[in-house]
């Protein structure tokens, strides 16, 4: 997995803020910032391009932007990518555009991207407010990866595998959050949106036991 930059100007610093969330695929992310956003008038998911074969239940423009290599890869030479990320044989891509005229107009957005993309954001986007999701253990984490139903158990395994090394970048977050319990999830995440908004104090959280179990070898 290997991650290039991208061109972006300075951001506003009064305008709406930018919430950055990151996850081990298996984690639950998409799912929890969708409810997020529905609950939240006031967010906005920016919609990444990708060159990922559209799968059956997606909608091109709500889920992603579809696109072919040749497109991706214009746009990426033009600087439009605010970060972007090969992952496994797909590469991903945040329209800086969007999220600068997104921003602009007052409202706050929450990227979906991986802890490539996100460091890209944070040395391009110093306001930027990141928060990485864990699953509750190993064995959920499997278990959500194997109940997709769509993966052949060699890329599930090498889905697995990608997923550790990810959760070992937990610490280059402002925040972290276990997905457990659905609801409580989106809890945690709306609480920490609004207490940066409020500018109130977050709690820290210890997660070093379940962290220990999550990366052993």
């Amino acid at each position: 997995m290997t991650a290039s930059p991208a061109k972006s100007g300075s951001p506003p610093t009064d305008r709406g803020r930018l919430f950055v969330v990151s996850a081990p695929s298996g984690a639950g992310k998409t799912s929890l910032i969708r409810r997020l956003v529905d609950n939240d008038d006031s967010l906005s998911v920016s919609v990444s391009h990708t060159t990922r074969p559209k799968r059956a239940d997606e909608v091109d423009g709500e889920h992603y932007h579809f696109v072919d290599r040749r497109v991706f890869d214009a746009l990426r030479a033009a600087g439009e990518f605010l970060e972007w990320a090969q992952v496994f044989d797909n590469a991903y891509g945040t329209s800086r555009q969007a999220v600068e005229t997104t921003l602009e107009a007052g409202r706050d957005v929450v990227l979906e991207i991986d802890w490539q993309g996100a460091g890209q954001v944070r040395e391009r986007w110093p306001g930027a407010v990141s928060i990485f999701v864990l699953p509750p253990s190993r064995e959920a984490l499997m278990e959500r990866l194997t109940g997709r139903a769509q993966d052949s158990r060699e890329v599930i395994d090498r889905r697995f595998r990608q997923a550790v090394e990810d959760m070992s970048h937990h610490a280059e977050f402002d925040h972290t959050i276990v997905n457990d319990d659905f609801a409580d999830a989106v809890r945690e995440l709306a609480r920490i949106v609004q207490a940066i908004r409020d500018g109130s104090e977050i709690p820290a959280t210890d997660h070093s036991a379940l962290l220990h179990e999550l990366l052993a070898d």
